[in-house]
């Protein structure tokens, strides 16, 4: 939507996800992400931590069951999302405001870490019918691959006639 923040947030969980399901059966999951600066002091030769910022994420429907699922306490994280501000009164009535980040994508930093990613079998896709796998299986109309990326189309001399899948292939190309 227009007019709204998106952001991206790299960070470690502060706490293991929590989820919940609404009364309608929907579920969401609730999780803080710690974002902490780091700068390098030259004159000291070492790393120091700046302030940091911690966020409230919440996450919807297929995406928080795979949150829960796959993520914990001190996982770092990448969170994208649209940033929303929201006010309210406490309890001794002192006005308070907040930021909280509604996720569009989350996923495991990969740059200390390893994951083994697993589809889920209903394909986990937004909308879609349950064995859509939005662009795995897509192929242009006429039969042919187009051009460029893995599977790329090869020259003419080696392209086999269009009912056998030209060209195509799931291997990348190294």
């Amino acid at each position: 939507m227009a007019g709204e923040t998106v952001i991206t947030v790299v960070g470690n969980l502060v706490d293991d996800p929590e989820l919940r399901y609404t009364p309608a059966g929907a579920a969401v999951a609730k999780f803080r992400v710690a974002s902490t600066p780091r700068i390098f002091d030259r004159q000291a030769n070492e790393w120091k931590d700046g302030e940091s910022l911690f966020l409230t994420c919440s996450v919807w429907r297929q995406a928080a069951e795979n949150v829960a699922e796959s993520l914990a306490r001190g996982v770092r994280v990448i969170v994208q999302g649209r940033l929303k501000q929201r006010s309210y009164e406490d309890r001794e009535g002192v006005k308070r405001t907040v930021y909280e980040l509604d996720v569009d994508e989350v996923g495991p930093s990969l740059s200390r870490a390893t994951a083994k990613v697993e589809k889920n079998p209903s394909g986990g896709n937004r909308g879609g019918t349950p064995t859509d796998d939005g662009w795995a299986g897509a192929r242009p109309a006429n039969g042919q691959q187009q051009g460029g990326g893995w599977g790329s189309t090869p020259p003419p001399a080696q392209q086999q006639p269009a009912q056998q899948g030209a060209g195509y292939s799931d291997e990348p190309p190294f």
